[in-house]
């Protein structure tokens, strides 16, 4: 069961009798670092989730006697909405902290990201997968580590178009396909990669159907899905909306013969709890779970640290590891235990320039992290410029209610396909 999502605004995860900012390596008091998630609101779940992830890292790395001897100590702040993100930024600066990490949400990422960077602050991204613009810096002051949302689009149509056609015995050049997203800059994100893949392999697309969340009629808008005659859905949507949109579908009779959806939505428990029977044959193209991911696809060190956080999880929270969590998990303890610690042995600092430069000459292969990620930056000034391109992304299916599996790539799966009609 989960706990109440009331939590304070601000909290240390640590308190340390003396203090100094990350900028300071060779100090004996703790470094501090911010942190920026919707801990209330309507990402609130997810938000907590991650953010609990990141707590978890702090809390081992400290346990295994911090970075270089001293402890990290997280400074966090609850942003429920995008527009909060610059002050709590500046707030942050202003309390000495210049390395961030959020944001579990795109529409807080992209300016709590730009924020830090013109305050020439890092931004360690965790979650959101939303594009975002030049003033972020990507690779100079803000680095990605889960996959973005074009290549969870892009992973949702190559799987549709290939290991699930087959499994419905199906030709893919026939399948029409529909992409409904929530119009704002992750929703866009998503669907623009799924839409170019989709171009890119000249698949029928016979609707695109963006919606405003705060005007949305799901019956109308499941009656234009149903005129469009898809055969696949594709979705990205945020939880409520996307149980909503599946609801409607099922209530108006559309006759789907698969469906995805992405990040924020499909891939939440909370999504199988609330849809049942009607969640069956669904797929989500997202990261994976601390419950879904089999150690024996990682690494020895992965394997390793996977127990050890879904042991630390449940202890703390008593439940299991979701994606968010894991994501925040894995990013936070790539930055505290890899690339900070490298920062400080180069140059001696733990400044936003230092850890910027260790962080673009890591270089960990796939399966080295517990939610399946290598860690590889692309370089600045090049398309994939600060993402992490060894960033770990699956296909799952919900094979009875409440339970799903990792179906998708064959090197992470754990059940295979199961090609179950989803029609009403």
């Amino acid at each position: 069961m989960r706990r109440s999502t009331a939590l304070p605004v601000v909290l240390a995860l640590i308190v340390a009798a003396c203090t100094s900012t990350v900028a300071d390596p060779n100090g004996s008091g703790a470094i501090r670092v911010g942190t920026v998630y919707p801990l209330s609101g309507s990402q609130g779940q997810g938000g907590i989730d991650e953010h609990r992830g990141v707590m978890l890292a702090a809390e081992l790395v400290n346990a295994d006697g911090g970075i270089g001897g001293r402890p990290i100590e997280i400074v966090s702040t609850d942003v429920s909405a995008a527009e909060a993100a610059p002050a709590t930024i500046e707030g942050l600066d202003a309390d000495g902290i210049d390395v961030v990490l959020g944001s579990y949400g795109s529409t807080i990422s992209a300016p709590a990201s730009e924020t830090a960077a013109a305050h020439d602050m890092l931004f360690w991204e965790t979650g959101a997968v939303g594009m975002l613009t030049e003033r972020s810096q990507q690779g100079v002051r803000t680095f990605r580590m889960p996959p973005t949302g074009a290549v969870l689009g892009r992973n949702a149509i190559d799987f549709m178009n290939g290991p699930l056609a087959r499994a419905f015995d199906r030709d893919p050049g026939e399948l029409r396909y529909a992409v409904s997203f929530v119009d704002d800059v992750y929703g866009r994100s998503v669907a623009s990669g799924a839409l170019q893949a989709a171009a890119e392999l000249d698949l029928d697309v016979v609707g695109r159907f963006g919606y405003d969340l705060s005007t949305v009629d799901y019956d109308a808008l499941a009656r234009r899905i149903d005129r469009s005659d898809a055969d696949v859905l594709f979705v990205s949507a945020y939880l409520v909306d996307a149980v909503e949109l599946r609801r409607s579908l099922v209530r108006n009779d559309v006759g789907l013969l698969a469906s995805i959806g992405t990040s924020s939505s499909y891939c939440m428990p909370e999504f199988g709890a609330a849809l049942g029977d009607d969640a069956v044959g669904l797929f989500a193209s997202d990261k994976p779970s601390g419950a879904a991911i089999d150690p024996s696809t990682l690494r020895s060190e992965g394997a390793e640290l996977l127990e050890r956080a879904r042991k630390g999880y449940d202890e703390r929270w008593h439940e299991e590891m979701s994606p968010a969590a894991l994501a925040g998990f894995s990013a936070a303890w790539a930055l505290f235990a890899e690339v900070m610690p490298d920062a400080a042995a180069e140059s001696g600092s733990l400044s936003p320039d230092a850890i910027a430069e260790a962080a673009l000459a890591a270089d960990l292969p796939m399966g080295s992290l517990p939610n399946g990620s290598g860690l590889r930056f692309g370089e600045p000034g090049t398309a994939t410029a600060g993402d992490n391109v060894a960033a770990a992304a699956v296909i799952w299916e919900w094979m009875v209610p409440g339970e799903h599996m990792v179906v998708w790539p064959p090197e992470l799966a754990t059940h295979t396909v199961r090609a179950m009609d989803i029609a009403p």
